[in-house]
């Protein structure tokens, strides 16, 4: 498998590292869309986890993407060795928490963010990227079959009870 490239994603949409007075923003940005989405309960413990985008770029690599200088989306990029990643091997790299605010959806920044993702698992020589995605996001799942991911079922998992997670996989 290999990555297709699919339809070009907009000029305007910016991917780069985010800078630490946006972790606030990041992490609010993240909550909105997983708990407004109905993704993530308000009440589950992961709300922490999803608020805490410091945490996330001191032992990931936290990615945002930029929309007319605003931010518009982020994404988590764990490489190996990583405590973000939850179910990549040791020769591939994944990414978490990927959230898009709604009003930016359907411009491209999702895909440029996956793409920023692979980019970078290829440039450090790893053999893949890997994800999990909730059962109910079908246009995520979508994209992620538009760019050459393909389901792993045999990977499939459960971090709590009552929480089924697909997986994907690309490889280089």
């Amino acid at each position: 498998m290999r990555m297709v490239d699919g339809p070009p994603v907009s000029g305007r949409v910016v991917v780069r590292t985010a800078r630490p007075e946006e972790y606030e923003l990041v992490g609010d940005l993240t909550v909105e869309v997983y708990v407004h989405g109905g993704l993530v309960s308000p009440e589950s413990s992961y709300v922490a986890t999803l608020r805490n985008a410091a945490d996330r770029a001191a032992k990931a690599v936290l990615l945002v993407a930029e929309v007319a200088g605003e931010v518009a989306g982020a994404v988590a990029y764990c490489p190996p060795g990583s405590p973000y990643a939850e179910l990549a091997g040791p020769d591939e790299a994944e990414f978490r928490m990927l959230a898009v605010r709604e009003k930016a959806r359907g411009e491209g920044v999702g895909r440029a963010m996956v793409r920023a993702c692979a980019e970078r698992a290829r440039a450090a020589g790893l053999r893949g990227l890997r994800l999990s995605t909730q059962r109910n996001m079908g246009a995520a799942h979508r994209l992620y079959e538009r760019m050459g991911f393909v389901r792993t079922p045999e990977r499939d998992w459960a971090p709590v009870p009552g929480v089924d997670l697909l997986t994907y996989a690309l490889a280089f």
